[in-house]
């Protein structure tokens, strides 16, 4: 058990956390046999995370969190409680003015910075703060990045008070694997009774969830999106910035959820709510 809180000090990380190494580690070969046109182990996954990440959220230009469709489900459950999220990049999606960030990307905690929010370099593999210490965490499409995920749930259970609430958000269905997967560095897609079971064995237990997800369905549109980002990363992030975001935040549907999980079939992603139960296998550790 921790108990060392964060210290007014680690406004400014220490040498612990200022190394940006993403939280991930090498590529699942599970899901690597899933996609075998790709050239195996020549990029590490964690090399993805660290190479795309670090330029989109150096030319990304921050969208305030009262601007997603996920901002009534933030309202509801952050109101008066202490908050954190993991890896917001650009797109946070918790309160920026009473909520505490994580990210391994070193522009991403300057941009949150800038903005006026607290915001510290860390790994979700090891989070720097005492057991219990929030009442919400948020990990949108975060936990899919990770090879080891069971270790950054544990993590997220044990930071969570008993009786908090994770937010999270996953893609769903190995074989709905797509080169956007590899671009955007993905350890995997969950199969749904995957997700429900590792949530569980850490005593976090799913009670809603909805459809979600802001990537375009045209396959064609999002391969010329990634290509334009290898190609003439430049003019890609100004069109990404002033027309691609602007149309996706304008087109962004009411989230729609259902109690436990959403019927899964042909659904690209999902956002759900799992809640930390006391007396759960967290509150051993």
């Amino acid at each position: 058990m921790r108990t060392s809180p964060l210290s007014d000090q680690d406004a400014t990380p220490s040498d612990r956390y200022t190394d940006p190494i993403p939280p991930v580690v090498a590529e699942s070969a599970q899901y690597r046999s899933l996609r075998g046109w790709r050239m195996a182990s020549v990029v590490s996954t964690a090399e993805v995370n660290r190479q795309f990440y670090d330029a989109l959220w150096r030319d990304a230009r921050l969208q305030r969190p009262e601007r997603f469709n996920t901002w009534p489900l933030v309202s509801r459950l952050c109101a008066g409680r202490r908050s954190l999220e993991l890896g917001a990049g650009a797109r946070p999606r918790l309160p920026l003015e009473t909520s505490t960030f994580v990210d391994a990307s070193r522009p991403a905690v300057e941009g949150l910075r800038a903005a006026g929010a607290r915001a510290v370099a860390g790994d979700a593999r090891e989070l720097p703060f005492a057991d219990a210490s929030f009442e919400v965490v948020a990990a949108f499409d975060i936990i899919e990045h990770v090879a080891d995920d069971a270790r950054v749930i544990a993590e997220i259970a044990r930071v969570l008070a008993p009786g908090g609430s994770l937010l999270f958000s996953v893609p769903l269905h190995p074989e709905a694997w797509t080169a956007f997967d590899d671009t955007v560095g993905h350890e995997r897609r969950y199969r749904p009774a995957e997700i429900r079971g590792a949530l569980a064995a850490r005593g976090l237990h799913l009670t809603e969830s909805a459809i979600f997800g802001m990537q375009p369905k045209s396959t064609r549109l999002v391969a010329f999106g990634m290509w334009m980002l290898n190609r003439n990363r430049r003019r890609a992030m100004l069109w990404y910035n002033n027309v691609f975001m602007p149309i996706a935040l304008h087109l962004q549907k009411p989230l729609a959820f259902s109690p436990g999980l959403v019927d899964t079939p042909g659904v690209d992603e999902i956002v759900a709510v799992a809640e930390r139960r006391a007396g759960s296998h967290a509150d051993c550790q």
